[in-house]
């Protein structure tokens, strides 16, 4: 009894050792240092993009970013009614008229004394002709404002040209009130649903990216220490089950590190920057509706995730006798990521259709499809569960499976890696096993 106990201590001692080796090694290199602190810069940045947008966008005249549009009309009619109306549109845009030739401004328009010339011809059955010319169409919003404020203008010139009211002209441009809802008490909005979708389509990019980089990370490692001939000691007094999980959790540990050093510089960057999230690109996330629920599942399917495609990367990495095979080899780890992600952004648009229902059970998809239909419906508690046992169980039989290809594909060396050398593996397993 005391003997198994020893040994267990033993075995535990040895995984540890492996884990702190993995763990402490890659949170000391250089490459770990810099892709950290060079996605907390990109954190900071996308967090205060719209405050530094605002920075770079400042007006020639005083700084405050406001779209110069001169107006140009041969008898002027309606060019004093523009700048009023685009006023009430997009206070950004400053509307101004000058009295020089058409030829004159397109002089100065390109010497870049305004930011774009307005044409304007209105005949005489009261429609107007306009045309707008500017460096280039990149800011195609302001053109969009402008020409909402010309169509509200030539509807009032119409109205008046038929004797209508401003009431009746009011309720001839009333929009139609149009209400959606669900039979269902328990379904999400519309507005549940678009704030839900900004949150759940930054986690599955942080998933999608993580376990593709983390699961090379683990065929990396692998392939360095084969290469190196370090392999053949380690494989002689540690078990091969307890390499392969004690390298993967130590993997695991850096990501986990990396994401929580990432998610308090975001949490912090975004509390200090909460007064600039209104409108721009924030109107397309909401980041104050974050449910607690689906951070909690994001967590755990990003773990399972990496379990799963951090085992099935490190059996195929011991197949390989150099680093510059792996892209190869892991081919097949590569394409069942992608076509997660594939599946689980066409989810964020249809969550509901039979084919993200299906696919979210396959344990391979399940990390990012069945993380969409958590985070986008209202599903019973159920589905995710039977989902994260599946992945469970094809992480044990990846594991079991992972050690004995793991345990010969080590000792295999050469320029083959194709996944036909599992056979080869498996069979220098038992040899080793039996000797």
């Amino acid at each position: 009894m005391i003997f198994l106990l020893r040994r267990q201590v033993l075995h535990l001692n040895r995984f540890g050792l492996i884990l702190a080796k993995s763990y402490i090694g890659k949170i000391k290199s250089r490459s770990f240092i810099i892709t950290t602190a060079l996605f907390a810069l990109a954190i900071i940045i996308g967090t205060n993009f719209q405050s530094i947008a605002d920075i770079f966008s400042s007006d020639r005249n005083g700084g405050e970013g406001r779209w110069e549009v001169v107006v140009y009309e041969e008898e002027p009619q309606i060019a004093s009614l523009i700048a009023d109306q685009t006023a009430i549109i997009n206070s950004s845009i400053a509307v101004s008229t000058q009295e020089k030739n058409q030829s004159v401004l397109e002089d100065e328009l390109e010497a870049g004394e305004f930011d774009a010339l307005l044409i304007v011809d209105m005949a005489e059955s009261g429609k107007i002709k306009a045309e707008y010319i500017s460096e280039s169409l990149t800011a195609n919003s302001y053109s969009n404002d402008l020409q909402a404020a010309l169509q509200t203008i030539q509807s009032n010139i119409a109205a008046n040209r038929l004797g209508l009211s401003a009431d009746e002209l009011a309720t001839l441009n009333l929009p139609v009130s149009f209400a959606e809802s669900a039979y269902v008490d328990s379904a999400r909005s519309a507005a549940e649903l678009d704030q839900a979708r900004g949150l759940v389509y930054i986690l599955i990019f942080v998933i999608y990216m993580s376990v593709l980089i983390y699961s090379m990370m683990i065929a990396t490692e692998v392939a360095n220490e084969k290469s190196s001939r370090v392999m053949e000691i380690l494989i002689s007094s540690v078990s091969p089950i307890q390499q392969i999980f004690a390298k993967i959790a130590g993997i695991g540990l850096v990501g986990l590190t990396q994401l929580t050093i990432w998610a308090g510089i975001g949490i912090a960057s975004v509390y200090l920057s909460e007064d600039s999230f209104e409108g721009g690109i924030y109107s397309l996330f909401d980041f104050s509706s974050g449910s607690i629920v689906t951070i909690v599942f994001a967590v755990i399917f990003y773990i399972l995730g990496y379990f799963l495609f951090a085992s099935l990367a490190a059996f195929l990495g011991s197949l390989v006798s150099r680093t510059e095979d792996l892209q190869q080899v892991l081919l097949p780890v590569n394409l069942l990521v992608v076509g997660g992600a594939l599946l689980a952004f066409y989810g964020l648009a249809e969550p509901e259709t039979a084919l993200i229902t299906i696919t979210s059970y396959i344990p391979f998809f399940s990390p990012l499809v069945m993380f969409t239909r958590v985070g986008m419906l209202d599903i019973s508690i159920w589905e995710p569960v039977i989902a994260i046992v599946l992945m469970l169980i094809t992480i044990l039989l990846l594991g079991w499976f992972g050690a004995k290809v793991y345990r010969g594909g080590v000792l295999m060396y050469g320029n083959s890696s194709s996944i036909k050398d599992l056979k080869k593996a498996l069979q220098l397993s038992k040899r080793e096993k039996t000797s």
